[in-house]
């Protein structure tokens, strides 16, 4: 077979720039192939726009508290308009490390057109067909619509459109209280929308519940309302949605569906090659590999964890296989993620229940308060803690909430991989005061029981004895 390229990357996203660039920054022929926006979801309907959103919220809610630190500020006054130039600022800033001529220059040839799969190492595309011994599939994913009666009535959003509004919501009726829904809720509600989030089972079920019950205070108490019930029934029209959970019905201007995102694999022609599917994407083993070895899947189009980061880190293992032949088998003992609320919940390893069921009572669960962290206290925001998992002295996973809680998780990485000790976090040398000094204290306190343990004290006895008869 004649080859065209050394790899083909369908996708533009997260997963397969990464792919594509490293590729070509070894010096292999590329093709990377995306009909849309480059950059994906994440530059163009996800993290960029909904932090810069989030952002925009944080000042609005900073300036309601009228009277903090002895200074004094006015009501704030929100402007859609600039709320939406902002977030429109933010993604213009970083699309240039996602442009189309930043990956030509890498040496990637560019295509923007849909893709289809012909064979194991072909890929028919704006009329050529494009041949490679490997093919990378980062096709992303698209919102999940859940099946409430009368969905399809009504005019939803979901992140796609979310950011793209005329107007604030008057009224922004949240549907699923995962992450996204959680971040947006806060956020219009800061800005100030009347918001209601419904969900049937715990909002952000897959955190430490401790933690979200810190935020689901904050929440509450900052205006949210929340609803436990499952969505049943969608009926309205444009500015006034009702929508019935539970045993309530709840009304307003707008509706967001924020259920979870399911793979976008349908144009690729998958079936007609034999690529295995399930329905939560393209089915892969440890290395990306699909059931035909030749086509990787990596990022939301494959079943597993959807967060941009896990995109790169896939796209990194990728290359590193494609270009050197390195095996490179995924490793998410040590998976972080954050929700990027105020205050944020922040996980990376274990939970205490999921340690639990895996290791019993093996695991012990230091936690540290910010009310005891010096920087938190002197700021006025020590709302929130630490929660580290431990088997033996070893961590296995860390729960935290607070403000800015996802910028201290690395450290925690370390740990988790053995890469650091929990001694050498308790014993380092930390800049005074701040916020990660509660990570120190979680694993100086994980070592107190060994440090002034009963050997320890008896043999600092005997040095003093002989101190005291020698000197």
């Amino acid at each position: 077979m004649t080859f065209t390229h050394d790899a083909i990357v369908i996708g533009g996203g997260a997963a397969g720039l990464t792919a594509a660039g490293g590729c070509a920054m070894f010096g292999l022929e590329v093709a990377l192939i995306e009909a849309g926006p480059m950059g994906g979801e994440c530059l163009n309907t996800g993290c960029v726009p909904s932090k810069a959103l989030i952002t925009a919220a944080k000042r609005a809610a900073e300036a309601r508290e009228a009277t903090r630190y002895g200074v004094t500020l006015e009501a704030p006054k929100v402007e859609w308009a600039g709320v939406r130039q902002h977030i429109r600022d933010a993604i213009a800033a970083i699309e240039p490390h996602d442009s189309q001529e930043r990956f030509e220059e890498m040496g990637c040839e560019v295509i923007r057109d849909w893709a289809s799969l012909v064979d194991e190492h072909t890929v028919r595309v704006g009329g050529r067909e494009l041949k490679a011994p490997r093919i990378v599939l980062a096709t992303g994913s698209k919102p999940a619509i859940p099946p409430i009666k009368g969905i399809d009535t009504v005019p939803y959003l979901t992140n796609e459109n979310l950011f793209d509004l005329d107007e604030l919501p008057g009224h922004l009726i949240v549907i699923g209280g995962g992450n996204i829904g959680m971040e947006m809720a806060q956020a219009f509600r800061r800005l100030g929308s009347d918001v209601t989030v419904i969900e049937p089972d715990s909002p952000m079920g897959r955190d430490d519940p401790d933690n979200v019950s810190v935020l689901l205070d904050t929440m509450e108490s900052e205006g949210v309302r929340f609803v436990t019930g499952k969505a049943k029934r969608v009926t309205g029209g444009k500015g006034n949605i009702t929508v019935e959970a539970g045993s309530e019905t709840i009304t307003g201007t707008h509706i967001l569906i924020a259920t979870g995102r399911t793979a976008n694999i349908e144009r690729l022609g998958l079936d007609a090659i034999g690529v295995e599917t399930n329905q939560n994407g393209i089915v892969t083993d440890d290395r990306r590999r699909s059931s035909v070895k030749s086509i990787y899947a990596i990022g939301d189009c494959r079943d597993g964890p959807r967060l941009t980061h896990v995109s790169g880190y896939e796209g990194s293992n990728v290359a590193l296989e494609i270009t050197l032949g390195l095996p490179a088998k995924v490793d998410y003992a040590a998976l972080p993620w954050c929700t990027y609320t105020s205050p944020e919940v922040a996980q990376i390893g274990l939970t205490e229940s999921d340690a639990r069921a895996k290791h019993g009572d093996k695991i012990r669960v230091v936690t540290e308060h910010f009310d005891d962290n010096e920087r938190a206290l002197a700021e006025g925001r020590d709302k929130g803690r630490a929660k580290v998992i431990f088997k033996g002295h070893k961590v296995i996973g860390a729960s935290l909430v607070g403000e800015n809680v996802g910028e201290l998780l690395l450290p925690y990485s370390q740990l988790i991989t053995g890469k650091a000790s929990s001694f050498a976090l308790g014993s380092a040398i930390i800049a005074y005061p701040t916020r990660s000094e509660i990570s120190k204290a979680a694993a100086f306190a994980a070592w107190e029981p060994t440090v002034f343990g009963i050997w320890p004290k008896k043999w600092a006895s005997f040095v003093a004895g002989m101190r005291r008869r020698f000197s």
